[in-house]
């Protein structure tokens, strides 16, 4: 990288004759650094020093991770059922947020563990009272759609202090769930990417 730096741009040959090496033995090496992101490669030209810290690099990674590669399944309810079917959905599916939507299919609202605890503390009778009443309602709803960047999304979660948010898809007459992103997929992206860098 030091000779690229002070020579470049410098084709691969002038790097291997500065080395006393063959032009072979430093291809995988160039390979590397080129798909590393740390050297640049132009046919005809040579290789040029990119200017990026493995900081950058780094930076550059995550912002190109997109929700898509990183969302799962969704946990969806009616907004008519009890808010009693609600906790018991959200039990048995293990999730801390459910979303809920309409008769045609489309995002209504949103339900989260405070949601139904706070719902659960009086004396009401929980089989009698709908969601629709104790959920977090559209417009209020924060949503992200597939290809947004997973950082962008990751951002909101903090800054709104929510634990998941829906990824949808625009339709003519609203949204339609079609993924979630949770704090738990955040968490398995970082892992993925300390992964990738062994």
């Amino acid at each position: 990288m030091q000779i690229v730096k002070d020579y470049g741009p410098i084709t691969g040959e002038s790097i291997a004759e500065k080395l006393n090496l063959t032009r072979a033995t430093l291809r995988p090496d160039l390979a590397i650094l080129t798909m590393a992101g740390y050297l640049e490669a132009r046919p005809r030209v040579g290789y040029f020093y990119t200017g990026k810290t493995g900081t950058q690099l780094f930076a550059d990674k995550i912002k190109k991770m997109k929700v898509e590669d990183y969302q799962s399944i969704p946990v969806v309810v009616n907004e008519n059922v009890s808010v009693y079917d609600a906790i018991v959905t959200m039990f048995l599916e293990d999730v801390g947020t459910l979303f809920v939507v309409d008769d045609e299919s489309l995002l209504a609202g949103v339900l989260s563990r405070k949601d139904l605890l706070r719902a659960s503390l009086g004396k009401q009778e929980l089989t009698a009272i709908p969601v629709n009443i104790i959920m977090t309602r559209m417009p209020n709803i924060a949503v992200c759609y597939k290809d947004d960047p997973l950082i962008d999304v990751a951002e909101q979660l903090i800054e709104k202090q929510i634990d998941a948010m829906p990824v949808v898809r625009k339709t003519e007459k609203g949204y339609e769930v079609i993924g979630r992103i949770t704090k738990t997929n955040m968490t398995k992206a970082f892992v993925s990417l300390a992964k990738d860098d062994v």
